[in-house]
């Protein structure tokens, strides 16, 4: 009863009519089979669309690069302290003109251990960082956000902003193994909404968190720009020859995505007349 009275309440009739274009199979009670709810979803981009539009002022690019339906890996730059990022670019995949469609993030595993949250953002279609999620959702066609550089992107300080940091190889395996393009996204902005100048490790272990970060508790409005990339294809873990890929060369492959990324925030940054 709550949830459909503040749903009547923020989330306009145009905005339910994109959203429902949005090709989601759920159950009967309105749930998929990793906590995602429909009218949940609603409601958060309703309220974050305000942060997007207004606070943010997201520039995205590239939103037809985006494949309607099936498998697809969504890779792109960590920053921030805060996974404002994702938060960004899922509001933009919900809102494509072209072809709106469920972002599916991958998280750290420290966000469900904080009351409330985990199931928050299951319901907005966060899932826990796990290889074997992530090989579920290709398997059932779903568009999944990956930043595989992780704490290492999210965590950095602010005089290493835009330096991408080592990239996991886990994406590239998946992307092989499901056929699933990778989109590359370079996103700018981010760095700059909540600048770090020192992690406290002794007190992130104490508190069993990935950062405590020695910064301002404000965020700040920094204006967003999201480039989408081309779709870029790794389509079997075999070479020409017939013979299984070595590591050293998934690793390449995974260079590739990074400077395609590199490429994508070179191109925010030139875009950017003002951080603010």
């Amino acid at each position: 009863m709550m949830r459909k009275l503040i749903k009547s309440l923020v989330v306009s009739k145009d905005l339910e009519s994109h959203i429902d274009k949005m090709p989601k199979e759920v159950g009967s009670l309105g749930y998929d089979a990793w906590g995602f709810n429909s009218d949940i979803n609603k409601i958060g981009v309703a309220l974050f669309k305000k942060l997007y539009d207004h606070y943010f002022r997201v520039e995205a690019d590239g939103l037809e690069n985006i494949p309607k339906d099936g498998p697809c890996l969504i890779i792109a730059n960590h920053s921030g302290q805060l996974p404002l990022d994702g938060t960004l670019i899922g509001i933009a995949m919900e809102m494509n003109p072209h072809s709106p469609r469920a972002p599916r993030a991958m998280i750290e595993r420290f966000f469900p251990t904080v009351p409330f949250l985990g199931n928050l953002l299951n319901s907005v279609g966060a899932v826990i960082g796990d290889p074997l999620n992530c090989a579920k959702m290709l398997e059932r066609g779903e568009a999944v956000i990956v930043f595989p550089e992780g704490i290492r992107g999210s965590g950095k300080l602010y005089n290493k902003r835009y330096q991408l940091q080592r990239f996991g190889n886990g994406f590239m395996h998946l992307a092989m193994k499901y056929n699933a393009p990778i989109i590359p996204v370079g996103v700018v902005g981010c760095e700059e909404t909540i600048p770090a100048i020192a992690n406290v490790k002794p007190l992130a272990k104490l508190l069993h968190v990935p950062y405590v970060p020695i910064a301002l508790p404000f965020i700040f409005p920094a204006k967003v720009h999201l480039n989408f990339g081309k779709p870029m294809h790794f389509n079997h873990d075999q070479n020409e020859t017939g013979r299984e890929i070595t590591e050293q060369e998934v690793t390449k492959q995974v260079e590739q995505v990074k400077s395609a990324i590199r490429g994508l925030i070179n191109k925010g940054l030139a875009e950017r007349k003002r951080i603010f």
